[in-house]
């Protein structure tokens, strides 16, 4: 087709996109379809976006205390972590960091108070690698972990004790006497420092003891663990890696399992939920997409006249056809355009207008629940490219689909029955 023919085309598109006298209603239509489909667009990226950060901060608290790949005895006692086998698996292809845990319920007792709790022997180097807690030291220091008796506990167990850096506890333990009774161990430690990780479980209940220390207190060998905690380079990668470790250990003694196993109820809801939301999402943009269909299939209807003049003055009916298609495209795809550059903006400024909603919602300003809120506050952001590619794809997609029809629809113009009604 030759070039003046395309400009006619898209001059005739201009102009049905233009507002006139009798069709300025079809054109009020057409500008909210854009304005529906920009909309569409825009929320589908906004909302899977805070969903995937707030899924990628769940997941990171999840392993944060945990390992990618854990190993345990099968008959749930203890691992013997000998060198040999230590050295194993640091050599192993995608492991980053073996850590050595030893876990045991316990009561911790301080003046007139008592909590029930969880005490993890861990080395001195695994505790400070792990970011999560090390970055969330909210009293006392890590420094001496290690060198004497003491303990790192969990910011809500350390104010139910009412206790502060420096001050002693007492960690009451059990063992199995010679003739099978059960038998108290008390075991008395110094308070380091208390983590806040705002996940309740840890801050509520998790004391860290020196792992030498809780073996020596439990009557256990050196190299005697609960488990063997694994970080790999790439946590997706897990199911793959502890099928391969799982192989190459050929040990019928030892369990090993990944995180996205332990976690299977827990990641499974979060992707349907998130496919779920797609697809609900998604029906915004289609509902535009039907009002580009009704506001140009009734642009044809008042159109026939137009249409009918330039069919008797020698247009092709694909003239027509590619004029109608271009100009009702053109309001989907400056949607999609439009809905993107709002989504992403909004997205790069998420925190701040998080956090002035919950400001201007909550007029004191930050309270003694403002911690449990921050999660929320922080509105945790992960803008996936390929995601917006798919949401940019599926608005075209939809765009062009609703396009379509008001285009075939102007081909049913005849000639004399649009002359007929001017």
């Amino acid at each position: 087709m030759s070039n003046p023919a395309r400009a006619v085309e898209r001059w005739l598109a201009w102009r049905y996109l233009a507002t006139r006298q009798r069709e300025g209603f079809v054109s009020f239509i057409a500008i909210f379809s854009l304005i529906g489909v920009a909309l569409g667009v825009a929320t589908l990226i906004i909302v899977l976006s805070v969903m995937g950060g707030f899924r990628q901060q769940l997941l990171g608290r999840i392993i944060g205390l945990n390992g990618h790949i854990v190993i345990t005895a099968r008959d749930g006692g203890m691992v013997q972590a000998t060198p040999e086998l230590l050295a194993k698996l640091k050599v192993f292809p995608g492991v980053r960091t073996v850590n050595l845990t030893l876990e045991r319920q316990a009561l911790v007792t301080a003046g007139n108070q008592t909590r029930g709790a969880l005490v993890r022997g861990v080395r001195p180097q695994d505790l400070q690698s792990r970011d999560m807690l090390s970055r969330n030291i909210v009293h006392g220091d890590l420094g001496a972990f290690g060198t004497r008796p003491g303990v790192v506990i969990g910011e809500r167990l350390r104010q139910a004790l009412n206790l502060r850096a420096g001050d002693k506890l007492t960690l009451v333990t059990h063992r199995v006497n010679d003739n099978g009774t059960i038998a108290p161990r008390y075991s008395d430690y110094e308070v380091l420092a208390s983590f806040l990780t705002r996940r309740y479980e840890f801050d509520n209940g998790l004391v860290f003891v020196p792992l030498p220390m809780l073996q020596d207190d439990l009557e256990y060998g050196n190299e005697a663990v609960s488990s063997i905690d694994l970080d790999i380079a790439d946590p997706a990668a897990a199911p793959q890696l502890a099928e391969e470790l799982r192989k190459a250990l050929g040990r019928d003694d030892l369990r090993v399992a990944h995180w996205l196993g332990l976690n299977a109820r827990f990641v499974g809801a979060l992707q349907v939920e998130r496919v779920m939301m797609f697809i609900i999402l998604t029906l915004i943009v289609v509902v535009a997409a039907m009002n580009v269909v009704a506001s140009f299939t009734m642009l044809v209807r008042v159109k026939r006249g137009s249409i009918a003049i330039l069919r008797t003055m020698g247009a092709a009916p694909g003239t027509i056809v590619r004029a109608f298609f271009l100009s009702a495209a053109a309001v989907g795809l400056v949607g999609t355009a439009v809905g993107t550059g709002l989504g992403l903006l909004v997205c790069a400024n998420m925190q701040g207008i998080a956090r002035l909603l919950v400001l201007l919602t909550n007029a004191g300003g930050p309270g003694a629940g403002w911690s449990e809120v921050e999660f929320i506050t922080s509105a945790p952001v992960r803008v996936q490219p390929a995601e917006v590619l798919s949401i940019i794809a599926i608005a075209i997609l939809l765009s062009l689909a609703a396009a379509a029809y008001p285009a075939w629809r102007s081909t049913r113009v005849e000639p004399v029955e649009g002359l007929r009604h001017e």
